[in-house]
């Protein structure tokens, strides 16, 4: 309803965008007591990790993968909190087949540490000293990252936070605090090393938007360890948006309301505070303010500064205008008869191509597949869902935006031919998203994916924090520590939660 207050004490959050960061935040702030209101332009939560149908398949939107289910991962803990059930997963196992321009045989990321040792010390000789070093800045960045620490600290109760993260152990992470996964290599005399630099350069670009030469080094011990047992990366059962399905149940079991086709246009601020929102309801044109306490943004950086317009301070919109340009994706959704998928073929997949293409900035494609039983098919059918990234520019720029399109997605499918059996016969439906599809469902400025880049400038205590520069508003999201996927921006919400309360305890008392 429209300038509707709730008639009680509790403080009132509204959260700008229904995306798993915002979902997060929502149903934790609103299990801990708060009035929620969660507002999403688009037709179904999820944003990035939502799903569509088509033909009888389900299709997931971006996401395909999850970290976190395993006991004491990030998913494990919040949904404990919430009460709530984790969705069944069959971990990935490899987790990634990736394969090198002009060879057959994959590189397999196996789950267990043993086995994967064993094929990277196969696959790159002479490189062992290079990822022990990286098992070692993994378990301590792990355990660290599971004291909740507040990355980067913005007042004294955020640092006091960091500070009591810290154990002796934390500190073999700080003499490789401004280094880069190029500079470990270089160390470890593997500069010259192409092969491996390819490898790396194509599960780094999936994991933190940039290669080797501009990856913070502590970020990528995470992102290249993550999937080895006890973590590991799961394939959900049905799709991707069982996630936000739980979430929304745990944010309505206690009072919580989501409104989808519901616009943030502005964000209100008074002497400095966040004073609530302006809502446009897509359905009538009605437009509103709505009150709050305090409004978590799950957004990016960027709509951020947009959302704020005149109030945005000059020092924080002067850094998100300076920020290096992110990436769009291309991606092509297939649904296929089962006799398009080679046998015992892995979930995900990673091809790089000698020859150029329009496909993408660096030329891949990262595949995922759907599983018999899983859910996203019928029976005999299957899914195929090929990424790859994008510069957003030239989707805006085009003058034939459409064949562009077709362009992309002709020769998409004549690359995934060369592994999948891909014919008239077996090619059941066919459709593309570019930057410009994801702009127009998840408002993400440009139709940018994945963050801002998990460069040395932008990572940790040097990236761009929950708490803003405007008191009670709060970013979550992928712009923000520790970075993309569920898990990322679940850590992400769970720490802007936990600032929320902390204030309330400060001014209020309030246990």
């Amino acid at each position: 309803m429209p300038g509707h207050r709730v008639g009680n004490s509790k403080p009132r959050i509204i959260v700008i965008g229904a995306g798993i960061g915002g979902l997060t935040a929502g149903a934790l702030l609103a299990h801990r007591g708060y009035s929620v209101l969660i507002l999403d332009q688009a037709l179904v939560p999820g944003g990035c990790a939502s799903t569509f149908q088509r033909k009888g398949f389900t299709f997931d939107v971006g996401a395909t993968q999850v970290a976190g289910l395993e006991a004491g991962g990030i998913h494990h803990r919040i949904f404990t909190e919430l009460e709530i059930d984790l969705p069944q997963a069959t971990p990935c196992d490899p987790a990634c087949a990736v394969y090198l321009p002009g060879e057959q045989t994959p590189i397999n990321v196996w789950r267990d540490p043993e086995k994967w040792k064993q094929e990277r010390q196969r696959q790159f000789p002479f490189s062992e000293p290079f990822w022990q070093l990286m098992a070692a800045l993994f378990k301590a960045s792990w355990e660290f990252q599971g004291r909740d620490p507040v990355l980067p600290p913005r007042n004294v109760w955020d640092l006091v936070q960091l500070t009591k993260a810290l154990r002796p152990s934390t500190f073999i992470t700080v003499p490789y605090t401004l280094f880069t996964v190029g500079d470990a290599l270089r160390a470890y005399k593997l500069g010259n090393d192409h092969r491996l630099k390819t490898f790396l350069d194509l599960q780094l670009k999936l994991y933190s938007q940039v290669d080797t030469e501009e990856t913070a080094l502590l970020y990528a011990a995470t992102a290249l360890s993550v999937s080895q047992l006890p973590q590991g990366l799961y394939h959900l059962q049905g799709s991707m948006q069982v996630l936000s399905d739980r979430l929304l149940e745990a944010l309505e079991k206690k009072g919580g309301t989501l409104l989808m086709r519901h616009t943030v246009e502005h964000i209100e601020v008074e002497k400095g505070k966040v004073s609530g929102v302006v809502i446009r309801n897509q359905k009538t044109g009605e437009v509103w303010t709505e009150a709050a306490d305090h409004v978590v943004a799950n957004v990016t950086a960027q709509n951020l500064v947009q959302l704020l317009g005149n109030k945005a301070p000059h020092g924080y919109k002067r850094r998100v205008e300076k920020l290096p340009p992110a990436s769009g994706a291309f991606v092509i959704y297939l649904g296929v008869d089962e006799s398009a998928i080679p046998s015992r073929c892995p979930p995900h997949l990673q091809f790089m191509y000698n020859a150029k293409g329009p496909i993408g900035n660096n030329n891949s494609l990262f595949v995922s597949v759907s599983h018999p039983g899983d859910g996203r098919a019928p029976e005999g059918k299957a899914t195929i869902i090929a990424s790859s990234f994008v510069d957003t520019k030239q989707w805006w720029v085009s003058e034939d935006y459409e064949g562009l399109k077709q362009q992309y997605t002709q020769d998409a499918v004549s690359r995934l031919s060369k592994f999948f059996y891909l014919k008239p016969e077996t090619i059941i439906h066919v459709e593309a998203a570019t930057p410009r599809t994801f702009a127009r469902y998840t408002a993400r400025d440009q139709g940018i994916v994945g963050g801002i880049g998990q460069r040395i400038s932008t990572f940790g205590p040097f990236g761009f924090a929950n708490r803003t520069p405007i008191n009670n508003l709060w970013l979550v999201g992928d712009s923000t520590h520790p970075g993309e996927g569920t898990a990322g921006v679940s850590y992400s919400a769970l720490t802007a939660v936990k600032q929320i309360e902390a204030q309330k305890v400060a001014r209020y008392g309030i246990t």
